[in-house]
């Protein structure tokens, strides 16, 4: 596909926040001591990937700590770098192998993660423990999913019954923001759920669910004249009369509180869809298209669409490479961040924006959110202009928690305009402009993209402010209830 240069976001967009739930931290955990003597290359080479990974170059981390282990096969601290490589790599089984023998808090630690994603229950809560009787150790995420491993004796995690797709509405249930909602039955009992690639597992309202467990999760169409979200409660009745849909079984789900997102959103939301189950059922995305399809099945690339590969931070934060300007930038993909793109300082100098030309969002209480535009940001080969970004302390937060130096955070500000696929089991996602998506539709194959109509009348996300001179408002505060610790 070749590039395009829009400016879809040349209008401000109302700077709306939902608190990340990324919580992916090994925290005090020692580091492994490595030979008393290392080849100068293999020495080279490990510092090379060593810093390539910590700025989430997965790819050239891959290369450089495959170099170094080429040189020092038995290297311990060596193969430790190659397994963090190959959890972002999603490559479970490599992981595991390279891990082989190795004792210690950090070995355990990774090796539980690799096992857990793999579905390896038991040897997951065997090493998941073992970390955790480290006393220098404080992983919430772990202690529950150690939990879960040892109640999910004979389970195969994400087993897919029922139809191989299933096509579901995405209800706009919100004026405040395009949020991405979705009607789920949990066990049984309808639900609205927050689609949120911010978590890395499920989550259940604690209401309803105190303490973490398995659950099935079945995706199905909506009764054709289901009524409106906002002016009748009777779609809870709705909703038991469609069809059998695609279901996904032994869905490890953990408890948090969820009624501060509820209350933000204006909507029930009992439950939030994380990034281990989109991976598993091959989820599209389609807010402006109203759309989600959850399917058992890789799906073909679509015949428009730009590719862009997919990385997780510990297995479960989802980062993706793109370019600020001319530079390369590691971004966090969240959607549960009501904003298009959060930057850090190092973020918008890559961007070519000085942090001092950004400007205080009004009514801002705090007088800390700033904004600014991005001169050209290139996801795939798509080449956004002028798209409205923030400084925030959302970044390092984040930071801190994935170990990782990323340059920002995009949100569903910007992502509501694509419709989105994943593909390989998460390790790519398709990105595809509306615009394009909505020419397809309408049989108009011929019309150059650029005269099709605005976004706004193919049903943009609301956040857009109608007045362009119109300040935006300050952002929420979000939930007071702390986030769920989930990698």
């Amino acid at each position: 596909m070749s590039s395009r240069s829009t400016s879809l976001f040349a209008r401000r967009l109302a700077p709306l926040f939902l608190a990340s739930a990324l919580s992916t931290t090994l925290l005090g955990c020692p580091t492994v001591e490595g030979p008393a003597v290392r080849d100068p290359n293999a020495a080279k080479w490990f510092q090379r990937a060593k810093a390539e990974l910590q700025v989430a170059d997965i790819d050239e981390a891959r290369d450089s700590v495959n170099k170094a282990l080429s040189l020092a096969p038995e290297d311990e601290e060596v193969k430790l770098l190659a397994a963090q490589v190959h959890l972002a790599l999603l490559d479970y089984a490599e992981a595991v192998r390279l891990l082989k023998g190795i004792k210690g808090t950090k070995a355990a630690g990774l090796r539980g993660r690799a096992l857990w994603y793999k579905g390896d229950l038991e040897a997951a809560a065997d090493q998941l423990e073992a970390m955790l009787n480290d006393p220098d150790v404080v992983d919430d995420w772990a202690k529950s999913i150690a939990k879960l491993a040892r109640r999910g004796a004979g389970r195969s995690p994400f087993t897919i019954a029922g139809s191989q797709i299933a096509a579901i509405e995405m209800p706009h249930v919100s004026p405040a923001g395009a949020y991405f909602i979705v009607s789920v039955d949990i066990d049984g009992e309808p639900a609205l759920a927050m689609v949120s690639t911010g978590y890395a597992e499920v989550v259940i309202d604690s209401a309803a669910r105190a303490e973490p467990s398995w659950v099935s999760v079945r995706f199905k169409r909506p009764a054709p004249d289901l009524p409106s979200l906002q002016n009748t409660p009777l779609w809870w009745n709705e909703l038991t009369r469609a069809d059998q849909g695609l279901e996904v079984q032994d869905v490890p789900a953990l408890s948090q509180d969820l009624s501060g997102i509820s209350k933000q959103i204006g909507a029930p939301i009992k439950a939030i869809l994380g990034v281990n189950l989109l991976r598993h059922v091959h989820a599209t995305i389609d807010w402006t298209g109203r759309q989600f399809i959850a399917r058992s099945f890789s799906p073909s690339p679509p015949p428009d669409a730009t590719r862009v590969s997919l990385y997780y931070a510990k297995g479960g934060g989802m980062l993706m490479k793109s370019n600020l300007g001319d530079k390369a930038a590691a971004l966090l993909v969240d959607t549960s961040m009501g904003l298009p793109i959060s930057l850090d300082d190092e973020g918008w100098k890559k961007a070519g924006v000085a942090v001092g030309d950004l400007k205080l969002v009004p009514d801002d209480p705090e007088k800390k959110l700033k904004e600014g535009l991005i001169p050209l940001l290139k996801i795939g080969t798509y080449e956004i202009t002028q798209v409205p970004g923030y400084q925030t302390g959302q970044v390092k937060q984040v930071e801190e928690k994935l170990m990782f130096d990323i340059d920002g955070m995009v949100g569903n500000g910007l992502l509501a305009y694509y419709r989105m696929t994943l593909g390989d089991g998460g390790r790519l996602m398709w990105l595809e402009d509306n615009l394009a998506v909505q020419r397809l539709l309408s049989g108009a194959h011929n019309r150059d993209l650029q005269s099709a109509p605005p976004p706004q009348d193919l049903g943009s996300p609301p956040m857009i402010t109608p007045d362009p001179k119109q300040a935006p408002p300050a952002p929420s505060s979000g939930s007071s209830n702390p986030p769920p610790k989930t990698p």
